[in-house]
């Protein structure tokens, strides 16, 4: 398109946008912008999908722009700053000054107020994130993300009393969505679990399930089976270490979720030579692009396994995390150790392994996404966990003196000496503020976000035993494969 044709750009710029081919639609809307910059609407399209291409710094520019001329509901553009701050970028005080920036301009902003909620409850921030949530449920007294979040908190919330009485009253409501309903009932299942009340509590986790439709997304086992087949007959030799240090060294946290990924992460965060990068989707994002996926990283030439390296480490860059132990906790990287240690030949990972049924119960009682589709039942989880055992298997008989297993349940029972343990794998010296990880206020985007603000505790070893008849099919095949005694 020319200059004398701007209409046509436009429509152009937003037909690659509706089909999805951001790279093509982000040129479009940068010539669109060039001839007339006054377009606020075109200016924030550029920031979504600058974002959607990861060029994060480049998305906040455009959604200044947006500000700067006087966009329609510029609380929105704040939220959305807000989101690639904290999610993103992990700058998490730039990310509340926009949340705030918003709720200024609209007090009765209910997702900026939930974002600030959310965004206290991953600095460890109690009274903010009450206060976030009370606000928000003084405007939709039955809003489900806020009072399931509000719920989860226990004890912390001096509204917790109420809480099951609250949460069964707002699912009697007849508009509420099956999204919000899964999200209540979730919400429902953790209390009743609290309170003792196993069967009903096991029963509301399946209902939950079922209303977030992640029971119909059928887990395909036989293509799992396939995929670790497939790593385990690739990658067939180690990767030798390489004389040639990053000044950034990643250290990577793999294993089953709820396998005690988090608490791992928030033990090392206190260490004042390590940093936290969260659960990135930078291993699985670079995996996702190679063709065939893995053999060709079998064979690719060390310029190639380079490059992957630099785009790994250039996106840590723009998290201002350029040198030291930076951490990567993301769990289904078991999948990626070949690719891995292909990348970063000198990589350290640490592998948590825990009592295989209170994965599945803990598992169960979570609202995960319903790509993960292996989360459907406890069958199911149980297969995941016998291939993610199969597979870690192989890997540290490749690299056994760089992957170092972790047991929950040790960890818990003794852990000053696996803490030390750890730290020496990781060629660190012994820090006592790693015992003390629970007072740290650094970011957490997880689940656990509460648990890991506490003490160590053994609350949750053995829960399981709760739910014994409800997790016979599990374990049964957990049985088989000799990944438990009884």
């Amino acid at each position: 398109m020319t200059k004398a044709d701007p209409n046509a750009l436009l429509a152009l710029a937003a037909g690659l946008r509706a089909q999805g081919r951001v790279r093509e639609a982000i040129a479009a809307y940068e010539e669109v912008l060039k001839q007339n910059p006054s377009l606020t609407d075109s200016w924030y399209n550029l920031g979504l999908l600058r974002r959607r291409a990861g060029l994060h710094e480049a998305a906040l520019g455009a959604y200044d722009e947006a500000l700067a001329r006087k966009v329609a509901m510029p609380e929105e553009v704040h939220l959305n700053r807000a989101i690639i701050l904290s999610d993103d970028l992990r700058r998490p005080d730039e990310a509340r000054r926009d949340l705030v920036a918003a709720l200024q301009l609209n007090p009765a902003y209910v997702p900026a107020m939930l974002n600030l909620g959310n965004l206290a409850e991953d600095l460890g921030q109690v009274d903010e994130a009450i206060s976030a949530y009370e606000r928000v449920l003084a405007i939709q007294p039955h809003h489900a993300v806020a009072l399931s979040r509000l719920s989860g908190m226990g004890a912390l919330w001096a509204g917790h009393d109420s809480a099951m009485t609250r949460l069964r009253k707002a699912l009697s409501g007849e508009s509420t969505s099956a999204g919000d309903r899964a999200t209540l009932l979730f919400a429902l299942a953790q209390r009743l679990d609290a309170s003792g009340q196993f069967e009903a509590a096991f029963d509301k986790a399946s209902e939950a399930r079922a209303a977030s439709g992640a029971s119909s997304v059928r887990y395909d086992r036989s293509a799992m089976e396939r995929r670790v087949a497939r790593q385990r007959e690739t990658f067939t030799t180690a990767e030798p270490a390489s004389p040639i240090r990053h000044a950034l060294e990643p250290v990577f946290i793999v294993g089953m979720f709820r396998s005690g990924s988090t608490l791992m992460e928030q033990i090392l965060s206190a260490h004042e030579s390590v940093r936290s990068a969260g659960e990135l989707p930078l291993v699985p994002k670079i995996a996702g692009l190679l063709r065939p996926y893995p053999m060709i990283v079998a064979g690719a030439a060390r310029a190639q396994l380079d490059r992957l390296a630099g785009a790994y480490i250039a996106e840590l860059d723009k998290m201002s995390l350029v040198a030291g132990v930076v951490t990567d906790k993301r769990p289904d990287n078991f999948e990626h150790v070949g690719l891995i240690k292909r990348m970063f030949p000198n990589a350290r990972i640490l592998y948590m392994r825990r009592h295989p049924l209170d994965i599945c119960v803990s598992t169960h009682f979570l609202h995960v996404d319903s790509s993960l589709s292996w989360a459907s039942s406890p069958p199911d989880i149980a297969h995941q966990i016998i291939q993610c055992t199969l597979l870690m298997e192989h890997w540290t008989h490749l690299y056994p003196n760089d992957i170092l297993t972790v047991d929950y349940e040790r960890l818990l029972e003794e852990p000053e000496g696996q803490i030390r343990e750890v730290l020496s794998f990781l060629g660190l010296p012994w820090s006592p503020a790693c015992l003390a990880f629970h007072t740290s206020r650094s970011q957490v985007r997880t689940a656990s976000v509460w648990q890991v603000r506490e003490p160590l505790h053994r609350r949750s070893v053995a829960r399981w035993r709760n739910y014994e008849k409800k997790l016979e099919g599990a374990t049964a095949m957990l049985r088989s494969a000799g990944l438990i005694d009884r």
